[in-house]
């Protein structure tokens, strides 16, 4: 009796647990039978197609594939794929169209791979509501077929290779709400079948080769909420009477070609707009009064248009209005009237950047300026007809970090109003009428960065005060009445690069100090009265291109130590009184690039300088003469030793011959085609370690020095790959730094069939790059973390890598594109910054790096990119700041910035700021707060000082990524800042 009672609940005993462990297994039947065949060999194929599938080891016939990584199915039998997710998994090869078989997949997501070939075909997917295949290397043209997955909610193939159209039925896609086609090659006409989708609330078509009108359907959109279609072809204009399009936020035509007049209702129908670009393009007419009712707007940027008129003054109740851009219009002020705008600017009260370069603005600047919001932090007036003096009440704005009023006709003193703009980092009052001098309260401005006095009617001596303003740049004070001499404190500007005192009544001698100012690149002192030699010392300045010394009193030979600038490219010493004989073999031989005119006392050298030839001494003539006849018969008889020892050393002698062929230049070896080809066993998928943008990168080693190497090799056929070759090879032979990635050679030829071949070669670097310490693949078995120590150790390297760039190396560079795949790490884990195919260098100092808001398109990768450069902005060194504050956050949380988790307005940004500072261990990555835990446990150190230090960290990453580049670090004051935290941990650390 009680065994028939117990059998039973044993029988449960054993069937309960496996029960448990199939639910376990997450809805999927316990074997490994493949009850869905044609989903599980169709998820095969896809795999086949794949070069290097280390991310789906688990794609095997023993697990049940819908346990697969990435693949999410039914919950039900037959399980059915419903999710196919592997984004940022590094998958390369071809995507096949066995996917398309997958009919029950409603989200497909292999974004930030590097696919390559033509989009599958998928058109059997109607239950498809998510594709997003953006940030490849796709290439050919959309397939029309794609249309026929009608219930697709997003479409992302942004950030690809794609050609031809966009397929003229994508109207058929009536429930798509986000449609992502930017950064491509793609042409022809919008669709207007595109405008009658009554959900799409996002279109971004930005940087393609679009053309035609945008069609009038765009203009009729109930829940358009961002228009992105900048950097295309387009052309007409905006249709004269618009619909309301309250739903519309942001609204960017910049770069293209339109025209005409801006509709009188445009603002009444964009109430809610907050960003408005329409930036160089030919619109016309006057500035809509209309847009008084756009009052929500917060950056406006009309700049490079054909606008007319007055500005109207309809800002009154603009108060989050941030970015006023209307430079290079035609807009006019010339009374009273006509500068009514700055009143009603007085209201708003978040303005910090206003443009009005190069317009029609006339007559005397109105003391009203002074009443502009004190937080404005940019103020550009530049090529307008302004007369009269600056009003003093300007001091009041003491917020400025950038005044520029030159290009004008103003008049009068300045020192009533400069010395109280104490945060100015750049003043231009260049090509004015400013007369007096320079007030000794210049230099309470200690932030400045570029100072321009030229062409004016400035008097008395130049400061010596201005030695004090460490951080100066550019200092151009040309073409003033300036005397007395240079100040011996100009040798204390240790950053100076241009340096510009031309066109004065100068005297005295040159500063020997001034070779202290290395990175020095332009020094033009002509038309002056100065004395002296060249002084000895310059030849430290191996950054100097131009130096122009012409139409002074200097004299004494000309110094050989100027044939050691090896990138001097612009000699004047014409008119002056050097003497002796012109030195040969060097810059002095190249009549292009050096010019000695006028300079009586000067002999010899080139032929092409046309000098008169030295005259010898008869006596040393003489012993010359007597002395080749002793020494004929010994050279005669050495040169006989020599043959004999030449030819016994033969083969030694041929071998260094090969190795010296070599030589590239003093410090670049020379490799062929067939060399690489061999030490990448002809680039072989099994050597390949990355692609990018541009191209692929391989792992080798070359024969005949056994140097393991990593060689990047160019796909001319993309847009931009010879330029980011050129680019690549221009920033890397410039600039060195312990924490750059450094170029061993470059290799720019044909390859065996006769096509162009161009490659980068650099060291291998052993341990990878960050993205593989960061992030991990979901098939790793014991997977490489970085702990505390080393995360602050390599942000260290990364800070001072950009401090250089931007700061110390000659020419402010841009790396443009920051990013943990792009900075490799060495042995000791040190790391290193490389990838500079799309840097900006050496960038004009009279206006992109040093803070114009003109604009020019760049590149960069998503989620690193700053906000500004979405409205067109120029690279920038606080776009970089900005990338560096992200890859700090991400360093930290562990988080990609386009992890899938940041959306509906949450970003790696936010997701930070919304916990710091009382919760910051709620985003702080897992496995560190690990480690933190355990040395607090050890009593290595206590939880406060854990904190003080992640939040020292998370607060210098925020403070770089503000939203107005303005309110951000350079990387200077961040380096310093990471410095002292890495020094206090170290403090604790080993306490």
């Amino acid at each position: 009796m009680w065994q028939s009672k117990l059998l039973p609940k044993l029988a449960m005993l054993v069937v309960l647990p496996l029960l448990l462990l199939c639910y376990a297994a997450g809805n999927v039947h316990c074997s490994t039978i493949h009850e869905n065949s044609e989903d599980f060999h169709s998820l095969l194929d896809f795999k086949k197609g794949i070069t290097d599938p280390t991310a789906l080891s688990n794609w095997t016939s023993n697990t049940h594939f819908c346990r697969w990584n990435g693949v999410n199915c039914t919950l039900t039998r037959p399980y059915r794929v419903t999710e196919l997710v592997l984004p940022g998994k590094n998958l390369a090869g071809q995507i096949s169209s066995s996917l398309g078989n997958l009919t029950s997949l409603n989200y497909l997501d292999l974004s930030n791979n590097r696919f390559h070939g033509p989009i599958p075909l998928l058109n059997k997917l109607l239950n498809l509501k998510y594709l997003s295949l953006g940030s490849n290397l796709l290439q050919g043209e959309i397939p029309d077929a794609l249309t026929n997955c009608s219930n697709l909610v997003k479409l992302d193939l942004s950030e690809n290779n794609l050609t031809g159209v966009i397929p003229p039925r994508i109207g058929f896609l009536t429930k798509l709400e986000s449609l992502l086609l930017y950064e491509n090659s793609l042409s022809g006409v919008i669709p207007p079948g595109l405008g009658n989708i009554t959900d799409l609330s996002v279109i971004a078509l930005s940087q393609n080769q679009l053309n035609g009108p945008i069609p009038t359907e765009f203009w009729r959109m109930p829940n358009i909420a961002l228009l992105y279609m900048p950097e295309n072809n387009l052309s007409g204009g905006i249709p004269q009477t618009l619909f309301n399009l309250s739903s519309l936020r942001q609204l960017s035509l910049a770069y293209n070609m339109l025209g005409n007049t801006l509709p009188s209702n445009f603002g009444n129908a964009l109430p809610n707009i907050q960003f408005l670009y329409l930036a160089n393009n030919m619109f016309e007419g006057n500035i809509p009064a209309s847009l008084a009712n756009a009052s929500g707007l917060i950056d406006l940027s009309l700049s490079s248009n054909k606008f007319t008129g007055q500005i109207p003054s309809i800002f009154v109740n603009f108060s989050v209005l941030s970015t006023l851009n209307l430079e290079e219009n035609m807009l006019e002020a010339s009374d009273t009237t006509g500068w009514e705008f700055f009143d009603a600017l007085t209201n708003c009260r978040s303005l910090t950047v206003l443009s009005l370069a190069g317009n029609n603005l006339q007559g005397v600047v109105p003391n009203s300026v002074g009443n502009l919001p004190t937080n404005l932090t940019t103020l550009i007036m530049s090529d307008n007809h302004l007369s009269g003096t600056v009003p003093a009440s300007i001091g009041k704005l003491n917020s400025l970090i950038h005044l520029a009023l030159d290009g004008n006709n103003l008049t009068g003193t300045i020192d009533e109003w400069i010395g109280k703009l104490t945060n100015l980092q750049r003043l231009n009052l260049g090509g004015n009428n400013f007369a007096g001098i320079i007030p000794p309260s210049i230099s309470d401005l200690i932030g400045l960065s570029f100072l321009s006095f030229a062409n004016n009617n400035f008097t008395g001596s130049i400061p010596p005060s201005l030695g004090n303003l460490q951080p100066l740049i550019n200092l151009s004070l040309s073409n003033n009445n300036f005397r007395g001499s240079i100040p011996v404190e100009f040798g204390n500007l240790k950053q100076l690069v241009v340096l510009d005192i031309s066109s004065n009544k100068l005297s005295g001698v040159i500063p020997e100090n001034l070779g202290q100012c290395k990175h020095l690149t332009t020094i033009e002192m002509d038309q002056n009265i100065l004395t002296g030699n060249i002084p000895t010392t310059f030849s430290n300045l191996n950054s100097l291109s131009m130096l122009n010394l012409s139409h002074n009193n200097l004299s004494g030979p000309l110094p050989d130590s100027l044939n050691d600038l090896e990138l001097l490219s612009k000699l004047d010493l014409s008119y002056n009184n050097f003497q002796g004989e012109i030195p040969r073999n060097s810059i002095f031989d190249n009549v292009t690039v050096v010019s000695l005119n006028g300079n009586p006392g000067l002999c010899g050298g080139a032929m092409d300088l046309r000098m008169p030839s030295c005259r010898v001494d008869s006596r040393r003539a003489r012993h010359v003469n007597y002395l080749v006849k002793i020494l004929i018969p010994i050279f005669g008889f050495m040169s006989l030793l020599l043959l004999v020892y030449f030819l016994v050393l033969e083969k030694k002698t041929s071998r260094r011959a090969d190795l010296s062929q070599l030589s590239f230049g003093e410090h670049f070896e020379k490799v062929s085609y067939n060399d690489l080809a061999q030490a990448t066993r002809d680039f072989s998928e099994s050597n390949l370690i990355g692609r990018g943008s541009y191209g692929s990168v391989y792992s080798g080693k070359l024969k005949e020095n056994k140097m393991e190497v990593a060689v990047k090799v160019f796909n001319l056929e993309m847009r931009g790959a010879e330029r980011s070759f050129l680019a690549e090879c221009e920033a890397l032979r410039s600039i060195q730094h312990r924490n750059l990635l450094p170029i061993i050679t470059a290799c720019s030829t044909v390859d065996n069939a006769g096509n162009v071949f161009k490659a980068l070669v650099y060291e291998l670097m052993p341990n990878g790059n960050l993205d593989t310490w960061i992030h991990h693949r979901d098939d790793e078995a014991a997977p490489k973390r970085l702990n505390l120590t080393q995360r602050i150790g390599i942000v260290v390297n990364v800070a001072d890598a950009l401090d250089y760039l931007h700061h110390d190396c000659g020419r402010p560079t841009v790396h443009c594109d920051l990013k943990p795949s792009n900075i490799l790490l060495d042995d000791d884990m040190n790391a290193l910054l490389g990838d500079f195919g799309i840097a900006r260098l050496y960038v004009d100092h009279q206006s992109a790096w040093a803070g114009s808001i003109s604009s020019i398109g760049v590149k960069g990768t998503i989620g690193y990119i700053p906000p500004e450069y979405g409205g067109g902005g120029h690279a920038s060194t606080s776009g970089d700041v900005y990338s560096f504050g992200v890859l700090l956050l991400e360093i930290l949380t562990g988080k990609r910035p386009t992890d899938p988790m940041f959306t509906d307005g949450l970003d790696i940004i936010s997701f930070v700021e919304n916990s710091f500072p009382d919760q910051i261990f709620q985003v702080i990555d897992a496995h560190l707060v690990e480690e933190c835990k355990k040395l607090t446990q050890e009593k290595k150190v206590t939880e406060n000082e854990i904190y003080q230090c992640l939040a020292a960290l998370l607060q210098v990453a925020l403070s770089c990524t503000r939203l107005l580049p303005s309110e951000r670090s350079n990387m200077k004051q961040v380096a310093s800042k990471i410095h002292a935290i890495k020094a206090s941990h170290l403090g604790w650390k080993y306490k």
